[in-house]
This record gives structure tokens, C-alpha cells and sequence, in this order.
């Protein structure tokens, strides 16, 4: 969804310097490593660190890559590319090391080469310390698939050996697909369907990012029922999105009496590394904005805080491990207390396999460590369903075992000649569908309770309308099925009621808040 466009050019303003490398005494080396891998590309790092007695100042580390492999993504440096040769350069919070120090670097590749010719600082990025281990963990054993449920099955294997004296991981590929990164040497498969069988296949990865090829393809099969236990039916079924960029801040208790809206989704917590910020702003650690948080629960409401948004960078892409990640959004949820979490995941963020299944792992271990959790995941829509790439989202956080609370659809910028009430009813009915053939356990109610549905107000981005009469009918159907969550974007534009900048602006003829007393009508 849409940012202020003063921040967003403020934003972009602050990432465009570069660092001069300095001649040091130093005597660095850089070790690359891939920490995920799905055939057709893969997640890598290099760890840069400083082997010498004298503080480096800076570095670069420069490589080629075969045809056919492609640097996307990346992370903790400054990227310059000439055709198949990529440098990166160190970001200014992370150029200078003491000696033993150590910073990393990472991307997404497109294809499966690897790089070759690595210099660091225009030496050898080995910083001659040796050949680099190019030799692979052992292949795991005693693949055994147990504990059926009627929605999971657990792998277990034995411990595979590295020449390094340690495996760094395992990777899990279920029926031949993507696999899912794991620590021990065990998996549990959530979210099966019922009475099925499924097929796992288990290998091992060790610091240098070798893989073991795969053990044989062992099988096992669930009992009937499937499809995972829902959550109870949510308290918020009307919470629609403010953004907190916007100028003045908005104060979220006059939005609510403005609009007779009681709950809310703060929007939005992006990444600044791998660091969780308030749209690259302000630190949520200092509990930035709980005084407006506290006021609405004292007024009988609660807050959705949503992580992502159209532009800056969603945490799952910065951070390069789940462990990371994990401690970033446990952060957040500490910082406010959090009973409700959205992932507003769109662009290259849901085509991006690596993140998403890292995001879905960390999701997965943030609702282990606070029962209860409710996570939605907000997804790009067309009045067929969610996207390929959006229902892949849903079905990587179903694997991981995450209880998902709401599917919630952006119903908007369908750039097609189309009624956006009626477009905004058929996704809802489409994803509907989707929901039930990914959760064939679950009864109709319980599914519809999955489905959340967000239009973006007036005019969008596109030119088409969504007007107060596609409003009353969204809120209607949503009344007849019993939807889990009503909301829109945005707030502060249904406040300023103007005709001016998409962002700030609805651009039809309406009263301050007329959108918000639809809306805050839906009672589930």
C-alpha cells in the first residue's frame, strides 16, 4: 500500500552515499556461504572479517557469476554490477572492524551459479587462510516420518558429519518442493490435509553453504480430519490501516471518535538492516506511539501493528537468517504487548521463495513463544483470487505450522474496467475458495472467518472508484458470511475528505470520516 511521498523521497535520499575503501594494514578475508537453496536460486552471504591486527576502515568485496545467474535482493552493502561481475561495498555502519571482527553481506541469486574470482580490498578473498571447503556434510540417515496427525507428520534423521567438524543445517523438501531450512534433526509438517500421503526427503548444509545430496524419499500419511486448528473467532473484525508516516502524526483517538472506528492497523514497521523501524524512523524498541496504543485499549479497542507496506524493505528480505528475524519481530510484539500482527507482503516480496520461507519459519517460532499470537498476512488480489505468487505466501506459512488468523486481501488497482464493490465481493468469494481447498478440514464458517478483505477508498491508484455505495455493499456481504476483518486504506484520507494527492486524498465527493461510519457497522 501507498506511502507519503515527501517521506519516501526523504527515505531514499538517505541510502544514496558510498563509502571509499581506505588502505589499511588490516588483513581481511571474506568466506561466502549459501544459507538457502531451491534449485533455481538460491540466498548467500559473504562474512567479511578482519584476520589482521590493525582496524580495517573499509571494504569490498567484488566476484563474477556465470551466465545465467543473477544477483536480485540484497542486504548490508552497496551494490554496482557491470554484466556477470557484481561488487559490494560496505554500508557506513558496517565498513570499519576491529581486528577479529566480522560483518556480513547477503543477496538472493537468480539461477544456481556460484561466485568465482572473490576480491576483497583487490586481493585473494581468502585473506590466506587457505583453499576454501568446498566439500559437502555427509548425506543424513535413518530418515523416519512419525506422529501422524490429521494435519502433521514429523521427520526425524540422524546427525549427518562435515569435514568441517559441524553441520550447519538441514533442509527439508516435502513431495519434491522448495525445502524448508531447519537447526535440529527433526521437522514437523503442519497444515496436511487429512488421510494423505506425503513424501520427505531430508538433506545437510554446512557453514560453507555445500549441500549433501538428499537421503531416499521416505513417506508417511495422516490420519483423517486435517487442515489445522483454527483460532477462536477475533475480537477486531473492523481495523483499517493508518499510516503513521504520514505529517503531522495521526492520532489514532481522533480517528476513532471522528469515525466511530474502535480498532486499528498501524502501518508500517519496515527494516533498516535487518533492524525493525517504523518506516525507517523511528525504533520500536523505545515504544514509539504506545501512548496512542494504550488509549484506544483503554477505549475498548486494540491495534493491529503491520509490518511491510509497497515500499522500503520487509524484514524477511533483510534479515538473512530465521534466528534474526525472529528476535525483530519478537521485539515488536514485546515493545506493544501485541495480541495482533499483520505481514503486508506485495511487490517482489511475494515472488522471493527465500524470504518467504524464512518469514514463515520466524512467524511459525513467534507464535511458540506467545500463545495466542494472531497473524494475518495482507496479499496482493484480483477478483479471480489471490495471485499465484500470494497463495504460495499462504501455503509456505501453512507448512511451517503457523495458525494464520486472517488472509486478508487488498481488493484495489486492478487496472481492469470492472464495479469495485463487485470486484471487491468476488475476491472476497474467490479466496473463499482458495482457503478451502489448502484447508480441507475446516468447516465454511470457519474459512470465511479466515477471509479479510481491504479496499483502498475512492479513487485508486489506477483511476477506478470505490465509492460509499461499494462500501455499504462490501459491509453487507460481510455481514451474510461473517468475515474476519473489514478494513481500508487509509484512514487520514477518509479524515481529510480532499481532492490533491492520492496519499493524502480520496479524490470523490465525500464528508470527513463518511467512510469509517460505514465500516465501523461491521460487527462480524
Amino acid at each position: 500500500m501507498r506511502r507519503p511521498l515527501a517521506l519516501l523521497l526523504a527515505l531514499a535520499g538517505a541510502l544514496l552515499f558510498l563509502i571509499a575503501p581506505s588502505a589499511s594494514a588490516a588483513t581481511p578475508g571474506a568466506v561466502f556461504a549459501k544459507t538457502s537453496d531451491w534449485g533455481t536460486g538460491y540466498q548467500a552471504q559473504y562474512t567479511v572479517t578482519n584476520t589482521g591486527s590493525a582496524t580495517l576502515t573499509s571494504w569490498t568485496v567484488e566476484f563474477d557469476l556465470p551466465s545465467g545467474t543473477t544477483v536480485g535482493t540484497y542486504w548490508d552493502a552497496l551494490l554496482t554490477s557491470s554484466g556477470s561481475h557484481y561488487t559490494f561495498k560496505n554500508r557506513d555502519y558496517n565498513g570499519t572492524l576491529a581486528p577479529g571482527a566480522s560483518a556480513v553481506f547477503g543477496w538472493v541469486s537468480s539461477g544456481s551459479g556460484t561466485p568465482t574470482g572473490c576480491k576483497l580490498n583487490g586481493a585473494s578473498c581468502d585473506g590466506g587462510s587457505g583453499t576454501a571447503d568446498t566439500t559437502p556434510p555427509s548425506v543424513p540417515g535413518g530418515v523416519t516420518v512419525g506422529g501422524a496427525t490429521g494435519s502433521s507428520l514429523t521427520v526425524s534423521w540422524t546427525a549427518a558429519t562435515d569435514n568441517s567438524g559441524s553441520v550447519a543445517g538441514y533442509e527439508v523438501s516435502r513431495d519434491g518442493g522448495s525445502p524448508v531450512s531447519v537447526s535440529g534433526t527433526s521437522y514437523t509438517a503442519s497444515g496436511l490435509a487429512g488421510a494423505t500421503s506425503y513424501s520427505f526427503r531430508v538433506r545437510a548444509r554446512d557453514a560453507a553453504g555445500n549441500v549433501s545430496a538428499y537421503s531416499t524419499a521416505v513417506s508417511g500419511t495422516t490420519t483423517s480430519g486435517g487442515g489445522g486448528t483454527p483460532p477462536p473467532p477475533g475480537t477486531v473484525r473492523t481495523a483499517p490501516y493508518v499510516d503513521m508516516g504520514a505529517w503531522p502524526t495521526p492520532s489514532l483517538t481522533d480517528l476513532s471518535a471522528g469515525g466511530g472506528v474502535k480498532s486499528f492497523t498501524m502501518a508500517f514497521i519496515t527494516a533498516s538492516a535487518c533492524k525493525a523501524m517504523w518506516f525507517n524512523a523511528y525504533d520500536p524498541r523505545q515504544a514509539w506511539g504506545k501512548d496512542q496504543i494504550d488509549a484506544i485499549r483503554a477505549a475498548g479497542g486494540d491495534v493491529k501493528v503491520s509490518f511491510g507496506g509497497a515500499t522500503g524493505q520487509e524484514l524477511a528480505q533483510a534479515c538473512s537468517t530465521v534466528d534474526s528475524l525472529f528476535t525483530e519481530y519478537d521485539a515488536v510484539v514485546r515493545a506493544y504487548n501485541l495480541t495482533y500482527v499483520d505481514f503486508d507482503i506485495e511487490g517482489a516480496a511475494t515472488a522471493d521463495p527465500a524470504s518467504v520461507a524464512r518469514r514463515s519459519q520466524a512467524l511459525a517460532r513467534l507464535q511458540q513463544a506467545h500463545p495466542g499470537l494472531r497473524i494475518s498476512l495482507t496479499l496482493p488480489v484480483l477478483p479471480e483470487g489471490l495471485t499465484s505468487d500470494g497463495l504460495a505466501v499462504v501455503q509456505s506459512a501453512r507448512d511451517a505450522g503457523v495458525t494464520l488468523d486472517v488472509v486478508n486481501v487488498m481488493a484495489m488497482d486492478y487496472y481492469r474496467s470492472t464495479d469495485y464493490g463487485d470486484a471487491a465481493v468476488q475476491a472476497a468469494q474467490s479466496t473463499f475458495n482458495q482457503l478451502k481447498s489448502l484447508y480441507p478440514g475446516r468447516t465454511d464458517a470457519q474459512l470465511w472467518a479466515m477471509v479479510g478483505v481491504t479496499p483502498m477508498l475512492g479513487q485508486n491508484d489506477d483511476g477506478h472508484v470505490f465509492d460509499q455505495a461499494d462500501a455499504r455493499q462490501l459491509v453487507a456481504f460481510a455481514q451474510s458470511e461473517h468475515l474476519g476483518l473489514l478494513a481500508f486504506w487509509e484512514s487520514t484520507r477518509d479524515r481529510n475528505a480532499c481532492n490533491g494527492a492520492l496519499y493524502m486524498c480520496t479524490n470523490i465527493a465525500q464528508s470527513p470520516y463518511e467512510f469509517s461510519k460505514i465500516f465501523s457497522g461491521y460487527s462480524g
